[in-house]
């Protein structure tokens, strides 16, 4: 199993799902809105959206590993995933696990610390 290959999929699902916070950060490194602004915002993206967020994660992740099973481990076929469908299974499992753990740690580890560094929030 190519574990570099299953974290180079998962990586842009977690950060797109973790764009309800890191956006207002970027915003204030790029110097085109205020802390209190961003504060606002981060309120607001996280509160009321967050759900939305997650989902565009999940959905992006799905279509990153039927991207990832079709041309890196070129299954292409039903007959060739009834085959391989152990490895299907496992594959997806193990990106799921990467997906959620990467989510947790990189929302609420590194972007928290981030945010908390350029005080955005406390």
């Amino acid at each position: 199993m190519n574990f570099k290959g299953i974290l180079k999929t998962v990586s842009p699902s977690v950060v797109l799902a973790s764009l309800c916070c890191l956006s207002p950060i970027i915003f204030v490194l790029l110097g085109v809105s205020s802390i209190s602004a961003a504060a606002s915002l981060t309120d607001i993206l996280y509160g009321e959206y967050k759900w939305l967020f997650r989902g565009l994660g999940l959905i992006s992740l799905s279509i990153a590993l039927f991207i990832h099973i079709r041309k890196d481990k070129k299954i292409c076929s039903l007959s060739q995933a009834k085959r391989r469908k152990n490895e299907i299974i496992n594959t997806v499992l193990i990106a799921l696990a990467l997906g959620v753990i990467g989510y947790i740690f990189f929302l609420y580890i590194v972007v928290h610390y981030i945010g908390v560094f350029l005080n955005i929030w406390s």
